[in-house]
């Protein structure tokens, strides 16, 4: 089974950046479809990026869309995504997972697994 490692998060001012990585150990992420999701105190875990690893297509959450940015490196055993103009909204723990039918478009929370343990990131106003 793929295991998945977040890194990146920590503390920033509003308007900064930030970019997390989401490495794979046991085999690449070539046939795998990567999602992000953040959860934010007292709220429910929520979808925010998501990458295919067949053909690269993207897909965001409204909230993030023109600020962050999810890609993969040519090895195919790390995701990332990169967190522009952060906004103390987006203060939350980020987890990557990835998706059980191999659909890019899926959001929902139930379709993923191998879920990481999370990077904290944390955004001061």
């Amino acid at each position: 089974q793929v295991q998945l490692v977040e890194s990146g998060g920590g503390l920033v001012q509003a308007g900064d950046s930030l970019r997390l990585s989401c490495a794979a150990s046991g085999r690449t992420l070539t046939n795998y479809v990567v999602g992000w999701f953040r959860q934010a105190p007292r709220k429910e875990r929520a979808f925010v990026a998501s990458i295919s690893g067949i053909n690269g297509n993207t897909y965001y959450a409204d909230s993030v869309k023109g600020r962050f940015t999810v890609s993969r490196d040519n090895a195919k055993t790390t995701v990332y995504l990169q967190m522009n103009s952060l906004k103390p909204e987006d203060t939350a723990v980020y987890f990557c997972a990835l998706e059980r039918s191999g659909n890019p478009a899926n959001r929902r929370e139930r379709d993923f697994d191998s879920w990481g343990q999370g990077t904290q990131v944390t955004v001061s106003s």
